[in-house]
């Protein structure tokens, strides 16, 4: 049975970078997009939201219009029973069953005065959810217009980067799979804490890359022998040596040309 090749600290190094420099790209790609995925989210929830509203409203406005079509009815069955108690009253014996009759009359009236009163609310309401349906249909045709827009932004954009982010996001993970689960575990855990996703940096000018603090002359030594993964005490982040780190470069834009 064949040993399996034992991997160099420096081999390491080299894959860890490389991978760096492929999951930069993927940033930029994202970077590009910014903002806009979420924004298309926030005016689809928006614009469903509005709908909602209108939906809701409109309900409102049909349940008030059987309200008053409702309170219709009653007027009329209100009608139909003074009149049948002024008929009766012209058939009555006695003062005791007139003034039985009046008070049913006058009862039946009071009803009906409630009745448009009551009509007359409706009304209002409906003039009031009519006049909020419109301002929200024209706040939504605005909204759609926006989010045609957006989403019309963001599809071109999606086009013109998916096949290189596709690409690139293949390559990431065949370049993660050549590096051990340990490191691969850190690395991507250093990229989630670090300004930019930079998880593996290079010494630029003695100091760590987008870092200000400069690192001993002994450390800079030791990390350009390359026998040792070196983490920078301030930032946290893996380092190599500048000329490591302009190899890879050179090698991953070959790659990508």
């Amino acid at each position: 049975m064949a040993k399996k090749k034992e991997v160099s600290v420096e081999e390491k190094l080299r894959a860890l970078y490389d991978l760096q420099l492929i999951d930069s790209r993927i940033d930029e790609i994202r970077n590009v997009r910014g903002e806009l995925p979420l924004e298309v989210e926030d005016l689809e929830d928006e614009v469903a939201g509005l709908n909602t509203r209108i939906s809701n409203l409109n309900e409102d406005a049909t349940n008030l219009e059987t309200d008053i079509n409702n309170k219709k009815l009653a007027i009329e069955e209100s009608k139909g029973l003074m009149k049948k108690y002024d008929e009766q009253q012209q058939k009555v014996r006695n003062n005791r069953e007139f003034d039985s009759l009046s008070k049913e009359i006058e009862f039946q009236g009071l009803e009906i005065q409630l009745a448009e009163k009551r009509i007359n609310e409706y009304k209002a309401k409906i003039a009031q959810k009519t006049e909020v349906i419109d301002a929200t249909k024209e706040k939504l045709a605005k909204q759609e217009k926006h989010l045609g827009h957006k989403k019309a932004e963001l599809d071109a954009i999606l086009k013109e980067t998916e096949k290189d982010e596709q690409l690139l996001s293949e390559k990431s993970e065949e370049f993660g799979q050549s590096i051990d689960a340990h490191l691969l575990t850190a690395y991507k855990r250093i990229r989630t804490k670090v300004k930019n996703g930079l998880a593996v940096v290079a010494i630029e000018r003695g100091a760590s890359g987008g870092s200000y603090f400069t690192i001993p002359p002994q450390v800079q030594l030791e990390i350009a022998n390359r026998k040792k993964i070196t983490i920078d005490e301030h930032s946290g982040r893996i380092l190599v040596d500048a000329a490591l780190a302009d190899e890879e470069k050179i090698k991953i834009d070959k790659l990508f040309s």
